[in-house]
């Protein structure tokens, strides 16, 4: 089976300052993933102490950016990883 393209999700391994904001967030995806922000791919950033999250998404015409906080825990993050990047699927 073909993988669409949509479906693709890229984690960037290891922490992100989440004070960035969309234009913060995509430059990073543009110049230190070197993907295109602009594509239907989602690209999800963490916070050092693992419990903030922010999505990154290009929706026709402007970008979503979806935000989570745990209130208890944390989520399971992977370390920096030389690529910057670990591309996953939706699931």
């Amino acid at each position: 089976m073909l993988e669409n393209p949509g479906q693709r999700v890229y984690l960037a391994c290891g922490s992100t300052d989440l004070r960035k904001s969309i234009d913060g967030l995509a430059v990073l995806v543009k110049e230190q993933f070197e993907l295109d922000p602009f594509s239907p791919c989602l690209f999800a950033f963490c916070n050092r102490k693992r419990d903030k999250l922010k999505i990154l998404q290009w929706d026709h015409n402007g970008f979503w950016l979806h935000y989570r906080r745990l209130e208890r825990g944390t989520f399971q993050w992977p370390d920096e990883n030389p690529s910057g990047t670990l591309k996953i699927n939706r699931r």
